[in-house]
């Protein structure tokens, strides 16, 4: 019995240790797998990868390609890009770029930011950022103010030298924006934000023909839907202008009917 007690205890203590190292063992899921994050771009406009605001989209892609991703802005947000670029131990210079262009495919420009960059020669990464004007509810036909809709980023090395084209890179992009209220709004609204016709799900390849089951609606929008919100801080200033125009009348009123008294007679004669 001594005996079958000492083998039982020391199994149990081998079934402890071996607990924690299995645990550890165990692959641990990546960021891009929490939060759903995309870790592939498209290669043009219509493989645009989408991805809301507030994820880290990154790829795995070469020096020479163009990458492409898409991403909701509404009316009241000014959207700040950034893209960093991983490089190759070994490279050349190289120059790094970001373009945005709106649903209708303008390029949009930046307000300010690193928009392109120069990569010296050995270094390890690029860091680009892209902070555009914020988007208004409405404009002119012939204005090329951001409207609410898709926005798409296009990332890409402009001057590379042939020894260093194809060779492997990394990518990560984010969006982020910032609310700058009713500052910034206008009357008047779109009918319809600019989004594209179709888009093409992560995981599927393009169809040649725009009807066939894999093309569906752009699904990305602002978690709010577009332009829902009802609350602006011009409500607040329309309030605060109408107390203070009530209490400028009723002190108006009350100097004047105080004023028309003539000399020496009692306020209620």
């Amino acid at each position: 019995m001594r005996v079958i007690r000492v083998l039982g205890t020391a199994l149990l203590t081998l079934g402890l240790a071996a607990a924690p190292a299995a645990a550890d063992s165990s692959p641990s899921p990546s960021a891009s797998e929490e939060n759903g994050a995309p870790t592939r771009a498209g290669t043009s406009f219509r493989t645009a990868t989408e991805v809301e605001q507030g994820q880290t989209a990154t790829a795995r892609a070469s020096t020479g390609d163009y990458l492409y991703w898409s991403f909701p802005a509404d009316a009241g947000q000014r959207p700040t890009v950034r893209a960093t670029v991983r490089l190759p131990e070994s490279h050349a210079a190289e120059t790094w770029q970001i373009d945005v262009y709106d649903g209708l495919r303008r390029r949009q420009a930046c307000q300010y930011g690193a928009q392109t960059r120069t990569a010296g020669a050995d270094t390890a990464s690029v860091e680009l950022e892209c902070v555009l004007r914020t988007v208004r509810a409405w404009s002119e036909p012939w204005a090329d103010d951001p409207l609410p809709g898709t926005y798409y980023v296009r990332l890409t090395a402009l001057r590379v030298a042939t020894a260093d084209l194809g060779q492997p890179v990394g990518a990560e992009l984010r969006v982020d924006s910032r609310d700058m209220g009713g500052a910034a709004a206008v009357d008047g609204a779109l009918a319809q934000p600019l989004v594209p016709g179709i888009a093409t799900p992560v995981g599927t390849d393009l169809a040649e023909d725009d009807d066939s089951p894999t093309a569906v609606l752009a699904g990305l929008e602002p978690e709010d839907g577009w332009a829902s919100g009802w609350w602006s801080d011009r409500w607040l200033w329309t309030a605060a202008g109408g107390a203070l125009a009530a209490l400028a009348g009723v002190a108006g009123y009350r100097l004047t009917r105080g004023s028309g008294r003539p000399p020496g007679v009692p306020p209620h004669a």
